[in-house]
């Protein structure tokens, strides 16, 4: 469940991940300028789609959400943000 961390309002979308690489749960930070509808979800390598962490709308500030990764295989992910026009993919390593 994403969580709101900070009452200040950022100046730019941002997306990232920590620790990485991780085993078997990462926390995903993001921020939103502004309000919106925001979908982050986590791909495998081929593309296929394996978790749906936030797809609601949000209000303008600083977010974290968990990705627990324990059902799934040691490899390569990726987690994309899509808000408001504004899409940002990054890669994360699960290792277990």
């Amino acid at each position: 469940m994403a969580m709101a961390v900070n009452a200040e309002k950022p100046n730019e979308y941002s997306i990232a991940n920590y620790p990485n690489p991780f085993n078997p749960t990462t926390t995903i930070n993001y921020q939103l300028p502004e309000n919106g509808f925001v979908t982050i979800k986590v791909y495998d390598v081929l593309g296929k789609e394996v978790a749906t962490l936030v797809n609601e709308n949000k209000s303008a500030g600083y977010y974290n959400v968990n990705f627990d990764a324990s059902k799934l295989t040691s490899g390569v992910y990726i987690y994309t943000i899509n808000a408001n026009g504004f899409v940002q993919s990054k890669k994360m390593l699960l290792m277990k």
